[in-house]
């Protein structure tokens, strides 16, 4: 063979431009669409939160209806007289220590299961999801009469207990996929230079695993936050969480739709700031245990 045989295909291939890869447009402007169809509904309950109670019962409703700031007077300034502070308080007390107690409970469990599995982990795993498959409401009476027997009714600290109980399985099916993407040769390079259990915890899991514990912090919190069914039935007026506070303008007589929708908006704007917030760590968490 020749070199000028030999040269040809090579100058072929050093002048072959190399195949760019075609955006799939379709699946974005799918993936825009799908975006905007959940945006509409939040959209359309702050719209109507900016207009009169007449403008906002219009069937069908009216878009250019002149905007006010009554349904927001109206929260703030609630026939009550405390107004939503105390419910806006106790939601956040309740979410945020609650999330704070879930962390630090299973953190140690998921490193148990995933970083130094104990006998039959497999077992103690499935029964943490076990927990969840009992529908709530299954649960509500017992709760309901355990509070009434020890006078934990209408306590703030009743509620930040069943938000802990309720989000831990979670979390530790969470953490363990996490912790499980951190190398062992760190681990045991920290080990081997004298590092006990807690240092290891602090020091070596908890930064590398960061976007995972801020992702299962979110996701706590918001549940913790949404959560009305036993808030409503366990809480009376001292331990009253937002959602509870919000059902309160839903009355048989008059007109409440701009209300309601002002109060959701502003009992949204917590959950849309920790997600605001923590978007960057959340993408990083939720994909940490995808990719291997």
């Amino acid at each position: 063979m020749t070199a000028s045989a030999v040269a040809a295909p090579v100058a072929a291939d050093r002048h072959r431009r190399p195949r760019r890869r075609r955006p799939n447009l379709w699946l974005g402007l799918l993936a825009w669409v799908v975006g905007l169809l959940f945006f509409v509904p939040v959209a359309w309950m702050v719209l109507t939160s900016f207009h009169s109670e007449p403008d906002a019962a219009t069937n069908p409703p009216s878009i250019i209806a002149p905007l006010t700031l009554a349904g927001y007077r109206e929260f703030f300034s609630n026939a009550s007289g405390s107004g939503p502070w105390p419910a806006l308080i106790n939601s956040v007390s309740a979410s945020v220590i609650s999330t704070l107690l879930v962390l630090a409970l299973s953190i140690p469990a998921a490193y148990a299961l995933a970083i130094k599995p104990v006998r039959k982990w497999t077992d103690a795993l499935f029964f943490f999801m076990s927990t969840k498959m009992l529908p709530p409401v299954a649960g509500l009476l017992p709760i309901y009469l355990f509070a009434q027997h020890t006078h934990l009714l209408d306590n703030i600290w009743l509620m930040i207990v069943l938000y802990t109980s309720m989000n831990l399985p979670i979390a530790v099916w969470m953490m363990r996929s996490f912790l499980a993407e951190v190398p062992h040769e760190i681990l045991e390079a920290a080990a081997l230079d004298g590092a006990g259990l807690v240092t290891i915890l602090r020091r070596v899991i908890v930064p590398i695993a960061s976007p995972g514990i801020a992702a299962c912090a979110l996701i706590c919190f918001i549940f913790s936050w949404n959560e009305l069914l036993f808030a409503s039935v366990l809480t009376d007026v001292a331990a009253q969480t937002a959602p509870v506070f919000l059902t309160g303008f839903v009355t048989s007589e008059g007109l409440f739709l701009a209300k309601v929708c002002a109060a959701a908006t502003v009992i949204s704007v917590p959950v849309l700031a920790a997600g605001f917030a923590a978007q960057d760590k959340l993408v990083q968490g939720l994909s940490l245990g995808a990719v291997k």
